[in-house]
C-alpha cells in the first residue's frame, strides 16, 4: 500500500510544482508523478537531515522541503525534456 501513496504524492507534489513554476511546462503527465515521487523522497530526506521529519501535528516543515524539491525537479527536468525534444525536433 506504500507504493499507491507514493504514487498519489507523488501526482500532487508534481501538480504543485508545475501550477508554482512560471510559464508552461512540456513534460508529460507520467514524468512529473514520476519527478513529484522523487521529491517527495528528496523533501523527506531533507527533513530528516535537519530533524524535523517527525514532529507532532502536521509535518509543515517536512511538507514544504517536499514542495520545494519538487520545484527544483520539475523545473530541471523541463528543461532537460524541452532540450532533448527540441533537439531532436531541429534535426529533422
Amino acid at each position: 500500500m506504500g507504493w499507491l501513496w507514493a504514487i498519489i504524492v507523488g501526482f500532487v507534489l508534481g501538480l504543485l510544482a508545475k501550477a508554482i513554476l512560471p510559464g508552461k511546462q512540456h513534460m508529460p503527465l507520467w514524468m512529473t508523478t514520476i519527478l513529484g515521487i522523487i521529491g517527495g523522497v528528496a523533501g523527506n530526506s531533507l527533513a530528516a537531515g535537519f530533524g524535523i521529519d517527525e514532529t507532532r501535528g502536521i509535518d509543515w516543515g517536512r511538507h514544504a522541503l517536499q514542495i520545494a524539491a519538487a520545484v527544483v525537479l520539475v523545473f530541471l527536468g523541463d528543461m532537460i525534456y524541452k532540450a532533448v525534444k527540441g533537439g531532436s525536433r531541429q534535426a529533422t
